[in-house]
């Protein structure tokens, strides 16, 4: 079992009337990959700078191994932080600047100097190692931060937004890099990003924000295709919300009626609900079936196709519902090109009900 090495007990954040954080409630776990995710201004920076030591809650309390945090200053907790705008040191070359930590707990100079080589050549930057940091690429800057960051070797790792300055190509192997070593060193990660792709690609869990609530904790498949609420649904992936009212429910099972027709889906783990309740479900765009005829299904929906966004083997198509919403599908291109679709032609989709996701309406 997994050791809790923070732990947010009932967590709030105001800056005068304004509340960034709302009674957050979390553990993060020894050698967890945790990344934090949601929309510009949901709290995830300041969640991040209160466990940095950068700022210190109005309410309840952040601990780590048990010892209460909220007043210890930033030098006195092993947190370091990698930096959307990396920080480093414009007039210390690369090994200078992975070296400044251990300088500051007074390492002697032989020693900072072999563990900042051993650390860049790590990253695979060891030959820039006496470059002046200004003459380095995006990408060779952001291992010097991480190696200034690593090679005090921390508990945990703080790392805000640090690959949004990064071209795509270099995000993914960053991303491949910043995985491998997590899982090499053990190292707790605590990742804030607004990426999606960022998020799922690496982390064991995500902490979904939302105007300074925690709207879901799950691993990345769990909030992909069981989203605990609208909110988190319309924040990740391409998924479609369909409301209405309970028709009937078992308790397994539930028949939602609304404009677009009469749907059956399973409750999953949720409570069977009341007949007459308002409540909506979720569809993923990639579990959607696509037939240019009806088919024989419980669930099936006569659209419009509206347009096409391909993205290499796989085209999401933007189709029209008959109340005018717009409704995704995701579908390979090969698929598609059998289909011959023509704009405004009939198309119907179809999903099985156990793939269809039921969520309340509050």
């Amino acid at each position: 079992m997994a050791n809790a090495l923070v732990e947010f007990d009932s967590v709030v954040k105001r800056f005068g009337d304004f509340t960034a954080v709302e009674t957050m409630n979390f553990t993060i776990d020894e050698g967890e990959f945790i990344a934090i995710m949601g929309p510009s201004g949901c709290g995830k920076t300041t969640t991040l700078r209160m466990l940095a030591g950068l700022e210190e809650p109005s309410e309840g309390q952040i601990r780590m191994q048990g010892q209460v945090m909220n007043q210890v200053p930033p030098h006195e907790r092993d947190t370091p932080m990698v930096w959307q705008s990396l920080a480093l040191f414009p007039f210390l070359n690369a090994r200078e600047n992975v070296e400044f930590g251990l300088q500051m707990r007074g390492v002697d100079a032989a020693t900072r100097r072999r563990k900042a080589l051993e650390w860049l050549d790590r990253l695979e930057i060891g030959e820039f190692a006496e470059r002046d940091v200004s003459s380095l690429s995006g990408g060779q800057k952001q291992r010097v931060a991480l190696a200034r960051s690593l090679v005090t070797e921390p508990k945990i790792l703080l790392l805000d937004e640090p690959l949004s300055a990064l071209d795509a190509n270099l995000v993914i192997r960053m991303q491949s890099m910043l995985t491998r070593l997590q899982r090499e060193l053990g190292i707790t990660f605590v990742y804030v990003t607004h990426s999606q792709s960022e998020a799922f690609a690496m982390a064991d869990r995500v902490v979904i924000m939302s105007r300074g609530h925690i709207a879901q904790v799950g691993t990345p498949k769990d909030i992909y295709r069981a989203p605990a609420n609208r909110f988190v649904a319309e924040f990740v992936g391409r998924n479609n919300i369909i409301s209405g009212h309970v028709k009937s429910a078992t308790a397994k099972t539930v028949t939602l009626e609304g404009s677009l027709g009469t749907f059956k889906l399973n409750l999953g783990e949720r409570p069977k609900p009341a007949i007459g309740e308002a409540g909506q479900f979720v569809i993923a765009a990639d579990l959607v079936h696509l037939s240019a005829s009806r088919p024989k299904s419980e669930n099936v929906l006569e659209c419009s196709l509206i347009s096409e966004e391909f993205i290499g083997s796989v085209v999401t198509l933007f189709l029209e519902a008959p109340d005018g919403s717009e409704f995704k599908v995701q579908v390979q291109e090969r698929e598609l090109a059998d289909m011959d679709l023509k704009h405004t032609d009939k198309i119907f989709v179809r999903w099985a009900s156990e793939r269809a996701h039921y969520i309340c309406a509050g």
